[in-house]
């Protein structure tokens, strides 16, 4: 079974695709100045981006899991996700806080998904 990789570098891709299954590297927010909600914004779109981009869709997702800087934010994160997450298609998902790679960013989103 064949492996595609995309929007590569020498330490990771975006995109990996083996079979049916899509994975995504971590998102992160474009605007880390941003508060909370629209940082989950912008992650949240990228992933749909990404996920087009793969075959896939945000009705396709497997599991979710979100880094956050501080579980403080953790019901605005929701607030945000849950809008987004089709009814019925919820994935299984983890949720923790962490320190991310820049103070700035608040929220880090990976996502493992099957095509369509």
């Amino acid at each position: 079974m064949s492996i595609t990789r995309k929007h590569s570098n020498q330490r990771m891709s975006q995109i990996v695709i083996h079979g049916e299954t899509v994975y995504l590297a971590g998102q992160v927010a474009d605007d880390p100045g941003a508060d909370i909600g629209e940082q989950t914004r912008q992650v949240l779109q990228k992933i749909d981006a990404l996920l087009a981009e793969a075959g896939a869709d945000n009705s396709k997702i497997l599991s979710a899991q979100i880094w956050l800087a501080s579980i403080e934010h953790f019901a605005q994160m929701n607030e945000i996700w849950d809008a987004w997450v089709p009814q019925g298609h919820a994935p299984a998902r983890a949720c923790i806080e962490a320190r991310l790679a820049s103070p700035e960013l608040l929220v880090e989103i990976g996502i493992v998904a099957a095509r369509l």
